[in-house]
Parts: structure tokens; sequence; C-alpha cells
């Protein structure tokens, strides 16, 4: 059986920083979790992937001993028992809107007694040994909230036996609360948005369950662990690849003074 390093780093106060993966490739997610995260999220939801990808990328992960977790589509049984049968020590499960919808997201992670996920755990009873309903206490059942229904019931949501936390993602919480009033986006500066990401952060408080954020720069993810959140994902392998390549190609233009060659129109 395994521990979740993740849990046990929460039990000492400790705040988390978690990698993100929209590239359904092996050696990316092998790269990104040598590099130092506490855990690394593969998106099955908005990602470049799917399943096909999911096992080798968890697999990849195992030398680094980050902990895997995945983001699935829906909230699916059969998604998410196959991600935690494939070695996922976590899921983060999008769109949850009420406590009911939460308790269900709930009973798909745990075995009988405690909620009604099948038994049959092909990769991860090699990957940890003695994998079994022990697996109930280390596995981590984090829902995102990400509509104005869902802060509606924030309160309701948050306090769901067996929840562990809630897991932001900024971009959807603006456009579930804000009736297009503002732009999808990471890092929001707005008022409102800032007192909605601390409300939220506030019921995880006060039922004891973990707070978690999803954030595009370590500034501001440094600034929402100040809040009080407990991890925060800083970027992610599409867009660190793009924003480094696109640094090395601006400062090589700059030091060489060559111009980009410019589209020649009707060209493929």
């Amino acid at each position: 059986m395994f521990t979740n390093k993740l849990k046990a780093q929460w039990a000492e106060g400790r705040p988390a920083i978690n990698g993100w993966l929209s590239i359904g490739n092996a050696f990316t997610a092998e790269i990104m979790a040598a590099q130092g995260y506490d855990s690394v999220t593969i998106d099955a939801q908005h990602g470049a992937l799917d399943y096909a990808a999911v096992l080798p990328m968890l697999q990849a992960m195992r030398a680094s001993g980050v902990t895997p977790i995945v983001r699935v589509p829906w909230r699916e049984p059969g998604a998410i028992m196959k991600a935690l049968d494939a070695g996922a020590q976590g899921i983060i499960c999008p769109m949850v809107n009420t406590p009911q919808e939460a308790a269900e997201f709930v009973s798909y992670v745990r075995y009988p007694p405690l909620g009604q996920r099948s038994f049959g755990p092909t990769r991860a009873a090699f990957a940890y040994g003695g994998y079994g309903v022990a697996a109930n206490d280390q596995v981590l059942a984090l829902a995102m909230i990400e509509t104005q229904q869902g802060i509606d019931n924030l309160d309701a949501i948050a306090a769901t036996p067996g929840l562990d936390g809630i897991y932001i993602g900024p971009a959807d919480l603006t456009l579930g609360t804000q009736a297009g009033r503002l732009p999808p986006a990471f890092d929001r500066e707005e008022p409102e948005m800032i007192a909605l990401i601390q409300r939220v952060k506030d019921a995880c408080r006060s039922n004891g369950i973990v707070a978690c954020l999803h954030c595009g720069t370590p500034d501001y993810a440094a600034k929402a662990i100040g809040w009080g959140f407990d991890l925060t994902t800083v970027g992610g392998d599409s867009r660190l690849l793009a924003t480094a390549a696109a640094a090395s190609v601006a400062a090589w233009r700059d030091l060489t003074g060559a111009k980009p060659v410019q589209a020649t129109k009707g060209a493929y």
C-alpha cells in the first residue's frame, strides 16, 4: 500500500506546488515530474490526451515520487475509477454544483462501505503493492466549483463527508459567475473575483478541507499561499514550453538582428 505524500505534507501544515500536464506524452510527464513539484496533474478534461496516454504518463512519473493526480473529463464513475485503477492518487472532478453531486463524486473514489468504487486496481496493484480498501484513506477527492450554482451551494459542498478539498479554476469560475462581464483568465485581480476566490478558501477552512487554486505565475501563486491556500498550480507543460520557446527565439533575434521571414500569401 502507498502513503499519499501530498496528504502527509498538508497534515504537517506545508503548502504544495502542483504541476499540470496537457500534452499526452510520457516523456513530457517524466520531465515535468522530475522538476521538484509536490504533485503533478494529468488533465484528461481539456488536455490533448485520452486514457491511452494517461496510463503511460502515470508510469513515467513513478520514478520521481510526486503525487500523481488526474483531472477527469466529468463526474462519470467509469472515468474516475479507471484513473484510480491506473495509479492516480487523487482525482479532480470538474463542475460540481450541488452537495448531491459532491457526494456522488466522493462515492466513486471510495471502496465500500464508504463509497461504490468497483474493485480492480489493475496497474495500481503493481505500482503500489497491497492495494486494497486501505486506499480509501489515501486517495484524494477534489471537487471543482465553477458556476454560480456551485457558489450558491458552496458551504454544503464543502461539508460533504469524504471530500478532501476544492480546486478552483479561475477561468471557469469567472465565466460561471460574471455573466460574460469578464473574460476567462488566471490570476484574477478584480476585487470581486478575489473576494469570491477567498470565499471558497474560507469555506474550505471552515470545513477542514484543503483549498487549491490554479495560477498562471509563481508570483500570484505565492500570494494565494499567503491567503491560506494549501496547493497552487503554476502554469503547465504547454504554456511553459511556449513561453520558454518564445523567449529563446526573441533573445536570438535581438542578439542577431535577424527578422522573421514573412509568410508568403497563399502558402500552406
